[in-house]
């Protein structure tokens, strides 16, 4: 018997490049009796999250500004950091997309890692190797390794026997692996479309780029054991590797939320307590209702027995920087069943008023954490992003990613292209791809607009469309998803430019920092508050009539007539002032009569219950 771990599998979060899901190689990694695998993505930890959630390592594909490569695997919690940290800085020095990392970076930031070299030529890594054995010497949790692999291209022997003794002669030995590309020898032709696409050309034009063989996948570690035959240490190198990566788990991380958000002297609790209360001393000067007082007892309960508080304290100290700017806010979705979030503005919906369940909101039992998404002015949003980003520093604070995947148009266009098809087959293929009849598969498609399937490209590129559904594309920027940590966020995770300028963002999107208890804030933008906002200002202009979201009025008979009448542009109900004619309801004009005049309104306009908006 002999154990083997593969130490380096990229996924397909190496994005045009790795064929393969994280899952896929992991369970191919266990089902081939595998004593490990690492997920090492080409400076990323995209894809660690997915692989960490059945194998728990975690690696790194190092690429060097100078072209040198490394494989890279932390031992501790304090090597991650710097690992996430060397990437944050390569991933922001460089345009979106690109990662410039100098060797002085890597080697000031490589204490506590395993680190593996790759060679390109082995005659060209000597001077290399023996430059950073010494400079790396007594740093590392091992000795400087060098990755070798077996291409199968004719000449696997001499090249290990050339790597060992350029490895010996400075001091590093070998480590094997087999440069994984993907999880088994039939992904090799989706493998050569990946590289098509990321080059912009053709299968047929591919060359000495494409794959020569199906070797890079895993393999068993019987396989393994024949080809290093020669060079058995290799092998036992790859144990060597995980036992000394096992001192560290993404379950180490955690998400600290930052200090400012804290009165001096005291706790979360304690400060989200004091600021309750002071928001109701402040809008009920002679007492808050009783009810509402017992709803924040038990909201606050609650909320200190999970621990969320520094969450809540997050959300309310953006909310009054919008507020301070005059900038129009509303918290929405199940935040409106806070009587926490209503008493300090963060939503304007009472949930005493509708009966809502604080319970349908955060739950002990379900043990999901809060989520509260509040809406900004569309146009004023962006100055609420940089006045988080200003607070807190950006190695503190990102917006969370969003992985663009393939769907089955771009599916079908991609591959096809790839593959040499014609525009008129792939515009027609993708055309009838999107809406009704997607439940047909893309073979069912093709039949059904007359397309020839018994013609061997196109039933490969179907095929190909298929199974490249889901793969990553390239990563996005969320819709307005904040992490804010009390620590550095670039020693928990990798930040990196985002496409608008200004902005920088995780590799991690929603789900990935779900798994890992990580909580964000919803800064989401909403053009109606702009109108509202224009709207309350004319009425400050025209009328002498001051409005909030808080004050609309919220019962107008006459504005739920005209709405059921489905006569509604430009309705703006205030009260008080003299009825208006419906001609100028129409333009916008106030639509209520004055207080305690009758309003207009008749049985058969009268609005049902079912016509009134809830809230």
């Amino acid at each position: 018997m002999v154990a083997y771990a593969e130490a380096a599998a990229r996924t397909n979060f190496s994005l045009l490049d790795g064929a393969s899901h994280p899952a896929e190689l992991v369970t191919t990694a266990a089902a081939l009796g595998l004593a490990g695998i690492g997920i090492a993505d080409t400076n990323s930890l995209a894809g660690v999250v997915r692989a960490h959630v059945a194998a728990r390592e975690v690696g790194i594909r190092l690429v060097l500004r100078d072209g040198a490569e490394y494989l890279a695997w932390p031992t501790d919690r304090a090597a991650y950091g710097r690992l996430t940290r060397l990437l944050s800085l390569g991933r922001t020095d460089a345009p979106k997309g690109g990662c410039h990392i100098t060797r002085e970076q890597m080697l000031e930031h490589a204490p506590g890692w395993v680190l593996a070299a790759v060679p390109g030529r082995a005659e060209d890594l000597g001077a290399r190797l023996r430059a950073d054995a010494a400079a790396l010497r007594g740093r590392l949790a091992l000795p400087l390794l060098v990755a070798a692999t077996c291409t199968a291209r004719g000449h696997d022997r001499h090249r290990l026997d050339t790597l060992a003794r350029v490895a010996g002669a400075a001091g590093a030995e070998l480590l094997a692996t087999n440069d994984v590309r993907y999880h088994a020898p039939g992904r090799r032709p989706l493998a050569d479309v990946l590289t098509a696409i990321r080059l912009g050309t053709t299968v047929d034009a591919l060359g000495y780029a494409a794959e020569p063989n199906a070797e890079r996948c895993l393999k068993p570690p019987a396989e393994m054991a024949r080809l290093f035959e020669a060079h058995p240490q290799a092998l036992a190198n790859t144990l060597r590797v995980f036992e000394a990566a096992a001192g560290f788990s993404l379950d180490q991380l955690r998400h600290e939320y930052p200090d400012e958000i804290l009165e001096p002297g005291r706790t979360p609790q304690e400060t989200l307590v004091s600021r309750v209360a002071a928001a109701v001393r402040e809008r009920w000067p002679e007492g808050a209702p009783d009810d509402l007082r017992r709803r924040l007892r038990h909201d606050l309960r609650l909320i200190a027995e999970l621990g969320y508080a520094p969450y809540f304290l997050t959300v309310d100290e953006v909310v009054r920087f919008a507020r301070q700017r005059g900038i129009l806010c509303q918290g929405r979705g199940s935040a409106a069943n806070s009587a926490v979030c209503y008493v300090l503005g963060i939503t304007a919906v009472d949930p005493e008023k509708h009966d809502l369940l604080f319970e349908r909101f955060v739950s002990a039992s379900r043990n999901e954490p809060p989520d509260i998404d509040v809406d900004f002015e569309h146009e004023r949003r962006e100055e609420v992003i940089q006045h988080v980003y200003e607070r807190y520093g950006r190695d503190r604070a990102a917006i969370v990613g969003t992985v663009i995947r393939f769907r089955a148009r771009s599916a079908v266009r991609e591959v096809g292209k790839a593959l040499g098809l014609s525009e008129d087959i792939t515009g027609r293929l993708a055309a009838v791809t999107w809406g009704a009849g997607r439940e047909r598969d893309l073979a069912g498609i093709a039949a059904a607009e007359g397309l020839d399937p018994a013609d061997r490209r196109l039933a490969l590129a179907v095929e190909l469309a298929e199974e490249i559904q889901d793969f990553p594309r390239h990563l996005a920027t969320h819709v307005g998803g904040f992490v804010i940590t009390r620590g550095p966020l670039v020693e928990v995770a990798v930040v990196t430019n985002a496409a608008m300028p200004g902005r920088t963002v995780l590799e991690w999107d929603k789900d990935d920092i779900d798994v890992l208890g990580m909580m964000k804030v919803d800064l989401l933008a909403l053009g109606m508050l702009s109108c509202l906002r224009r709207g309350f200002a004319l009425l400050r202009q025209h009328r002498g009539i001051s409005l909030d979201l808080a004050a609309v009025p919220r019962d107008c008979p006459e504005t739920y007539a005209m709405l059921h009448r489905a006569d509604r542009p430009g309705i703006a109900c205030c009260r008080p002032s003299p009825p208006a004619t419906r001609q100028a309801r129409r333009g916008g004009d106030r639509c209520c009569p004055p207080a305690g005049a009758p309003a207009r309104s008749s049985p058969s306009a009268a609005p049902s219950p079912r016509s009134r908006p809830d809230g």
